[in-house]
């Protein structure tokens, strides 16, 4: 297994993660969103530093959220009947009060 640091530019966020072998750019990976979620990252970059202990190398990749993918996990609109005050007026799904005369 290759421990690899992952740099995620949406989420200005550092993890290290294990692969059985080193993915290429171009690639796409799964992570796992901060709200539990997994979302597709695609690789920007691929490069290699030198570790602080031996002669070893670790792979570093920079890595952003799929575009079709940010479009998925969008904010979602209220959903339909739920109600929100603007000063004294109903707003839809709430319906107005009107007394019934005789």
């Amino acid at each position: 297994m290759i421990e690899v640091e992952i740099q995620n530019e949406t989420h200005q966020t550092h993890h290290r993660i294990r692969f059985a072998a080193v993915p290429r750019i171009g690639e796409g990976i799964r992570l796992r969103e901060p709200d539990g979620c997994w979302a597709s990252y695609d690789i920007l970059d691929l490069w290699y530093q030198k570790a602080e202990y031996g002669d070893v190398w670790v792979p570093y990749l920079h890595v952003c959220m799929t575009p079709t993918e940010k479009a998925n996990t969008a904010p979602a609109q209220a959903p339909l009947g739920d109600t929100m005050h603007v000063g004294e007026r109903p707003v839809y799904g709430e319906e107005e009060f009107v007394p019934f005369t005789v």
